[in-house]
């Protein structure tokens, strides 16, 4: 389960602090319930997105994880000094698996297929091939949710027909988090939707519900 309570969020620019992009939402993600988020664009679904993952933190209000949450899917950070491999191996120890390591490196580096390159600094890659180990290292790990952000839209075809293979796998023993803008994406992975329009976000148990109060709001 991971509760959501009024959570608010603006980032401070050059300019100043800037409007709200989140404005007091509140929610509880039930245990097993898979989710898409939907909305325009600047809505501030991945802000959120990222707020339950982890890898940002709300100005205000707070969020309760009572499951091991992943971070957002091919959008974690990486030491671009350090190679594929070296990067790969921090993550590992940190999340305890100094004993497990060729195994779960070797997860990494297979599921990636970067070839020589998992060999070479992070700095000389593409885009594509950063979203290609950012989404083999969430895999390397078991958790009970996976945060996607446009996951299935990265890399090359190849790539993202394995990335929505993973997801149909995760699907039978985890539930996932996730914003897509086909919709037909959504419909394959979630049950339920949140909706965000002006900060506020609202819940749905039926992702159609969701998808149609997006349609109606524009």
């Amino acid at each position: 389960m991971i509760i959501v309570r009024d959570v608010h969020k603006r980032y401070t620019t050059r300019r100043g602090v800037g409007d709200w992009v989140l404005r007091g939402v509140n929610m509880v993600i039930p245990t097993g319930r898979s989710v898409g988020l939907v909305g325009s664009n600047g809505a501030g679904k991945s802000t959120l997105l990222r707020i339950i993952g982890g890898a940002d933190y709300p100005t205000r209000g707070r969020v309760e994880r009572h499951c091991r949450v992943s971070w957002p899917m091919a959008n974690g950070g990486l030491e671009g000094t350090l190679t594929g491999r070296q990067n790969a191996k921090f993550v590992c120890r940190i999340h305890g698996f100094q004993h497990e390591l060729p195994e779960r490196i070797k997860r990494i580096e297979d599921f990636a297929e970067l070839g020589k390159a998992f060999d070479e600094p992070i700095q000389t890659y593409s885009s594509g091939m950063r979203s290609r180990l950012q989404f083999a290292l969430s895999l390397a790990f078991d958790f009970d949710v996976y945060i996607s952000d446009e996951v299935t839209a990265a890399g090359d075809a190849a790539f993202r027909n394995k990335a929505k293979k993973a997801f149909d796998d995760l699907s039978h023993k985890a539930s996932i988090i996730m914003v897509a803008h086909n919709d037909a994406t959504l419909k394959a992975f979630c049950e339920s939707g949140i909706f965000l329009k002006n900060g506020k976000a609202t819940w749905f148990d039926k992702l159609d519900d969701a998808l149609q109060a997006y349609k109606d709001s524009i």
